[in-house]
């Protein structure tokens, strides 16, 4: 039975964001950019993206405790991480248990090239609307933090239909709204979002594809 947790939450909310000027600062032009997924996006100027995503030992340890204790992991367990990005988490979660299978897909070449080892070789480019290439239940958890809400509609169909048959447990993150405030806010500030959904209509349209898993929701308050 899916639940709403708070996990990334708190590491979110550490960030201040002028949403106005993210939106005066040529937004469309912005989010061309941000959409290829290159440099500019991870490693350039914050209006095209993180505006430096680099690892810093620690801050995503948090998380990757939360997750390990939530879904109950162990060396012994597998875990895929859907839009891994640089594979920060990953990297953070075998740190925790060495011998705990990870494996993270990306279309984004520029961030798998920057990953770091020892998760590297486990990390290839694959979009996640499209099929995964993976037997059913063959990981104990999959995760996506960021990446369902920049998919369109009928993208979503294949990506949450995929999650729930690969896996024994889901968790994804996507960022949405409560209020008129948070929906503006969130249209100022996203440069790549497609679904621009509440927490209600995630859920539903989820749930229309079987899925089951868990949700975290990231508001712009």
């Amino acid at each position: 039975m899916t639940k709403v947790v708070e996990i990334v939450t708190p590491l979110h909310l550490t960030t201040q964001r002028d949403y106005i000027a993210r939106m005066l600062d040529e937004k469309v032009k912005c989010m061309k950019v941000a959409k290829k997924y290159g440099k500019e996006y991870w490693d350039g100027d914050r209006r095209f993206g993180y505006g430096g995503y680099k690892y810093i030992p620690g801050r995503w340890t948090p998380v990757a405790e939360s997750l390990i204790e939530m879904y109950g992991l162990s060396n012994d367990s597998s875990i895929l991480d859907i839009g891994c990005g640089k594979a920060f988490l990953l990297l953070e979660m075998k740190k925790i248990l060495p011998d705990l299978q990870v494996t993270g897909f990306d279309i984004s070449t520029y961030s798998l090239k920057h990953a770091l080892d020892p998760v590297k070789k486990d990390l290839f480019i694959h979009s996640a609307k499209d099929p995964f290439p993976f037997n059913d239940s063959a990981f104990d958890l999959a995760i996506s933090l960021g990446c369902f809400h920049n998919l369109k509609l009928m993208e979503l169909d294949t990506a949450f239909s995929e999650i729930s048959r690969v896996s024994k447990n889901q968790y994804v993150m996507v960022e949405s709204f409560r209020n008129e405030d948070e929906l503006f806010n969130l249209q100022c500030w996203a440069l790549t979002c497609e679904s621009f959904l509440s927490p209600e209509e995630w859920i539903h349209f989820a749930k229309t594809k079987g899925y089951e898993g868990d949700f975290e929701f990231i508001y712009f308050s």
